[in-house]
């Protein structure tokens, strides 16, 4: 009789079902601990926490997932006293963190990016073609550096400035180049640091996050008034040539839900809403604000911020809601693909790799979210799951062919 273990690897042999993996949350907010990845099969099957008995360990996360469709790349975060005591910008920088490749088939769990460590905070920003070299940021003197090395850690080399902030990194197609925003100026450069080109960094506004369009001819990105918007609730979407010769807004009048905030008063999340390209680039996906809407969650200005949260529950304030639709890049028009509902607020929209079906993430007012599948069209949309014992699921990954 064939072992599990055999089961599983013929399993994978075979062309996967449709499945994700995403982060099950844990308690007590984003700092609280307990957060792990989960696989689920969309049929319903297979639900399993990704426990690897490290109770230290919290924060992880899906970062990358490589050709076979097997193996991952995890992130895990230290949980320190320091978590309980020191302000956020204080400890989260110097956070210990650690990158796994995980075998989802053969359960095993290694340890990556060890060698010549350069900092003790390590983000994994993507898998380079070849899948023999990864880029990373690395927390040093409260900056985010991008670093470019060998699996292990080795040969590391810096391809950005060190006195700038790097976030929101993203490979071209064909490997290339790199896009990022530095200090909240859209950039691209060459995988090796050279050519640099700034796309665009309007004083005064915050630019956020570029995400390639298949083709490559193209970047989408966020526009935020962070004057007006502490918070960074809402942005606008807008699409770039890679060398900042052409740029326009597809949507006007801050529509898109930005810093996701959501949960119960014990167990509040947040993170960015990212717009993103269908894979035959004819749609952008992002989460589309109802007119006037405003979450529960309040952000307060001028307070210091302990926790990168600095919000109270304030469920009387709330109003409207946040719907997935899509733009087209080339006319600029809106099409909804889940309704509009009042006190609902959907968030994290993915699409399948055939373009057929978007992942996204809902979540009602003082409600954990809770991860939701739909079709391109708007039809079929149903619940998978809410995590474990309904603390929520957020930040979905397709895990399919």
């Amino acid at each position: 009789m064939p072992s599990r273990r055999d089961l599983l690897l013929s399993a994978f042999a075979k062309p996967p079902a449709p499945a994700v993996l995403f982060r099950a949350r844990g308690s007590g907010g984003m700092f609280g601990g307990g957060d792990r990845a989960a696989f689920l099969r969309l049929d319903g099957a297979g639900f399993r926490v990704l426990d690897f008995g490290r109770p230290n360990q919290t924060g992880w996360g899906v970062y990358a997932i490589f050709r076979d469709r097997r193996r991952v790349i995890l992130l895990s975060v230290e949980m320190t006293p320091e978590w309980k005591t020191q302000p956020f910008h204080v400890f989260y920088p110097r956070s210990r963190t650690h990158l796994w490749i995980h075998d989802l088939a053969k359960g095993s769990l290694r340890e990556i990016a060890t060698r010549d460590k350069v900092a003790p905070f390590y983000q994994p920003a993507a898998l380079l073609p070849g899948e023999e070299r990864i880029l990373v940021t690395a927390s040093i003197d409260g900056k985010e550096v991008l670093y470019i090395m060998d699996l292990d850690g080795s040969h590391a080399r810096a391809l950005t400035k060190p006195g700038e902030y790097v976030y929101g990194i993203d490979v071209s197609p064909d490997g290339k180049r790199v896009a990022f925003h530095a200090d909240y100026r859209i950039v691209t450069m060459a995988i090796d640091g050279g050519s640099r080109t700034e796309v665009a960094g309007e004083r005064g506004l915050l630019h956020f996050g570029p995400r390639w369009s298949p083709g490559g001819d193209w970047l989408v990105y966020q526009v935020c008034d962070s004057k007006r918007d502490a918070g960074h609730d809402w942005s606008d979407v807008w699409i770039a040539r890679p060398d900042g010769g052409e740029k326009r807004a597809l949507t006007r009048g801050y529509d898109a839900w930005f810093a996701a905030s959501y949960g119960k008063p014990d167990n509040p999340g947040s993170g960015s809403n990212m717009p993103a390209w269908s894979p035959d680039g004819r749609e952008i996906a992002f989460n589309r604000r109802a007119p006037e809407s405003l979450p529960p969650w309040k952000y307060h200005v001028g307070r210091p911020d302990t926790n990168h949260f600095n919000r109270d529950f304030e469920p009387d304030q709330a109003r409207g809601g946040a719907q997935v639709a899509a733009v087209d890049p080339r006319t600029g028009e809106i099409r909804a693909v889940t309704p509009a509902v009042d006190g609902v607020w959907d968030l994290r929209a993915v699409w399948s790799p055939g373009g057929d079906r978007l992942l996204f993430c809902r979540a009602a007012v003082g409600g954990n979210p809770a991860l939701w599948v739909v079709d391109r069209d708007g039809s079929g949309a149903r619940r998978l799951s809410d995590g474990v014992e309904g603390r929520g699921a957020d930040h979905p990954r397709w895990i399919e062919a």
